[in-house]
């Protein structure tokens, strides 16, 4: 060929089966045997050479790619063999099709291989030629439209009328302009409407940045609410709502009266700790009451996913700011009150820390400028009061912790609750349950026996749903018996709430050898705690159950060794844990109990035991007790102190470095306990034991 090339064709005479290979170098040399193909040509093979060269017509028409000279060549073939494999030559066919094709030795198993690779082909051709036909009609209607917008824009600037896009894009602009937006936001948002006003209508990215340009003109960025800076007003509005919780309300009177002295403060970022229904979350409202703000909440229980806080980025499908700035969107002002409920419920997991994230958002040096992933421009928080609540400290995180102002608002004493339920509760019960004033008539002492009785909680919540209970019965009688005035009273109060489920006085009947009466804070308040020590012959075993943390039963242990080590002085047989196994048990067995303020009382039921000294059943005790019989400070006063008032104590045994605390127990309660104040376990004895022995139960225990 010209330029020097050869071109060598090379065309099979027959077919042959390969029985043994001689050599492979220069070139193969093998031992073949010839195959001869039926020359008979049958009815079935002359119908099978008609299909075949139809089904080549058709694939020719389709694939364009043949010349149409090749089916006349075909078409002129005799040979059913030798029309299969020219047809075959001219086919694409992958390496495995064209072995199968030489491997059919017949005319006839060739026809058919062929038939099926063709039929093959042409699904594939006639699939490929229906997305060739819609693609190439996409695309005229696409010229078409462009060429017909074109024309649109042309007539439209002659006639002087505006174009949909440029005129959504002028609304945005003039929207932005009377937003008063900060420069940095205004720019940003005139940038989107730019790249909104060079795009589609129909593109998916229009969709994306017509709903961050709304979100954008929906946020609060200069508004503000005016704060109602008259203090006695704002306690007014707060002793409406609330009665007790005085050092919240006085926190937030301090706030107003800085804010009165100073223009320009950051917003406060408080958070309430108090057990159930103590009434945190609607103190908040009372807060955005008094100060006249409007008021959002949000509940961060069981958020485990960061995005929730800062939203998702906008590549993303449906992406939305997150929770922090849909609240602000919905309070509508720059400094409304913001309640975060339920702080402590967090959790964490794979798709990140939320508790993380937050930490910028209640940083009073951060929060001036919150970076949302969505909006991808600062917003400024720092007017905004922050309230947030928990159960207890211990779950929040100590860096999102050390960001806020705790204020701990402990259980109601019962005075506390009696006024609630009075001027709150009841009120609130007879208007939902559709009763009149005069419907209902309800003494104090009733609602002590409600609250002594029916209930045991920190809070009033369970104590409004036993008035709902009593509202709900008197209703009845209303409607059904036309009863219109019932009268509660403490004798006929169980035909409305059943019987008592609480024993109200939890003081034991009579001093007891072995017992002692501790006291124990808990999420719902304070509670007594009874411990029981019973001594049995053995080999000094020592046994704790009533399921006690790791923290409780080493107290038990510093108890029993700082005993051992005074047991001359305190008249005990010094080999006592060698004759004797010690089982220590605290009832109600299925509640966790932990911490290390039972140590004291522990030590001091070890003591009645082994001395066999009754125990004082007026007296109750808490405190943490070293080796060396030293007793140290304690948490949960006021809740505990509460508890032994509500059981019946007289007299309660505390360390000598809680005296301070005791400035928060109410007057009421403090007045009708006597307080013992301890620094050593020796001091404890002479007020917790009496001095006589019991003889008797010494004999049983010889026994």
């Amino acid at each position: 060929l010209p330029g020097g090339t050869i071109r060598v064709l090379v065309e099979g005479l027959t077919r042959a089966n390969v029985i043994s290979f001689i050599s492979e170098d220069p070139y193969f040399k093998v031992e073949a045997e010839e195959l001869t193909e039926d020359p008979n040509k049958s009815i079935e093979v002359e119908a099978l050479m008609r299909s075949v060269i139809y089904q080549f017509e058709q694939y020719i028409k389709l694939s364009k790619k043949i010349p149409s000279e090749a089916l006349v060549t075909v078409s002129s073939i005799e040979e059913p063999g030798r029309m299969a494999d020219l047809i075959a030559s001219h086919l694409t066919l992958k390496i495995q099709q064209k072995q199968e094709i030489l491997e059919a030795v017949q005319p006839r198993d060739r026809l058919h291989k062929l038939s099926e690779i063709l039929s093959h082909e042409m699904e594939i051709l006639e699939i490929e030629r229906k997305i060739n036909l819609r693609v190439r009609k996409q695309m005229e209607r696409t010229q078409k439209e462009y060429y017909l917008r074109e024309q649109m824009k042309a007539i439209q600037k002659e006639l002087g009328e505006r174009d949909e896009r440029m005129a959504e894009a002028d609304d945005y602009r003039e929207k932005i302009n009377e937003a008063q937006l900060p420069e940095e936001v205004a720019e940003k948002a005139l940038k989107e409407v730019e790249r909104l006003e060079k795009m589609p209508p129909a593109a998916a990215e229009a969709v994306v940045i017509r709903n961050y340009l709304d979100w954008i003109l929906a946020l609060p960025w200069s508004e503000q609410t005016e704060d109602r800076l008259d203090l006695n007003m704002a306690q007014q509005v707060l002793d409406e709502d609330h009665y007790a919780l005085d050092k919240v309300k006085e926190r937030i009177i301090e706030y107003l009266a800085v804010r009165q002295l100073a223009k320009k403060l950051r917003g406060p970022i408080l958070c309430l700790v108090g057990p159930p229904g103590v009434g945190k979350t609607s103190l908040a409202r009372s807060v955005a009451r008094s100060l006249q703000r409007n008021f959002v909440r949000i509940s961060l229980g069981g958020v485990r996913d960061e995005a929730e806080i800062r939203g998702h980025r906008r590549t993303y499908v449906g992406a939305m700011p997150g929770r922090i700035i849909q609240a602000m969107r919905q309070a509508k002002s720059q400094n409304p009150v913001f309640l975060l409920d339920e702080i402590d419920k967090m959790s964490t997991d794979f798709r990140g820390d939320p508790s993380a994230a937050l930490l910028e958002v209640l940083d009073p040096e951060q929060n001036n400028a919150f970076s949302d992933h969505y909006l991808e421009i600062p917003f400024d928080l720092s007017h905004v009061m922050f309230i947030t609540t928990a159960n207890t400290l211990y779950n929040i995180p100590k860096p999102l912790l050390d960001r806020m102002e705790t204020i701990y608002l402990p259980g109601y004493t019962e005075e506390e609750k009696v006024e609630i339920a009075k001027r709150h509760l009841l009120p609130k019960q007879l208007e939902a349950n559709g009763l009149e004033k005069n419907n209902l008539t309800i003494s104090e002492k009733t609602i002590r026996k409600v609250i002594r009785q029916y209930t045991r909680e920190a809070g009033v919540r369970n104590l409004e749903r036993q008035l709902a209970a009593i509202c709900r019965k008197v209703a009845k009688d209303v409607v059904q018996d036309n009863k219109l005035r019932s009268a509660i009273t403490v004798q006929n109060l169980h035909k409305y709430l059943g019987v008592p489920r609480y024993r109200y006085g939890l003081a034991e009947d009579k001093d007891e050898v072995g017992i002692a009466t501790g006291l124990a804070w808990t999420e719902a308040g304070g509670d007594t705690l009874i411990i029981e020590v019973t001594l049995m012959k053995g080999k000094g075993k020592l046994m704790l159950t009533g399921k006690l943390g790791e923290v409780m039963q080493e107290s038990a242990q510093a108890g029993l060794s700082y005993i051992r080590t005074r047991a001359k002085d305190l008249k005990i047989e010094e080999d006592f844990h060698e004759k004797y196994d010690i089982h220590i048990h605290i009832p109600e067995g299925a509640i966790p109990k932990d911490g290390p303020s039972a140590g004291i009382t522990m030590a001091t039921a070890l003591i009645s035991a082994l001395t066999r000294r009754p125990y004082k059943r007026i007296v109750a005790m808490t405190g943490e007790i070293t080796l060396r019989g030293r007793v140290l400070p304690i948490g949960g006063l006021k809740e505990k102190v509460l508890a032994a008032h509500r059981a019946g104590i007289k007299t309660i045994i505390l360390p000598k470095d809680n005296e301070k605390d005791l400035s928060e127990i109410p007057v009421n309660v403090r007045r009708r306990l006597e307080f013992i104040m301890v620094e050593h376990m020796d001091e404890v004895l002479p007020h917790a034991l009496a001095a006589e022995i019991v003889e008797e139960a010494t004999e049983d225990l010889g026994k």
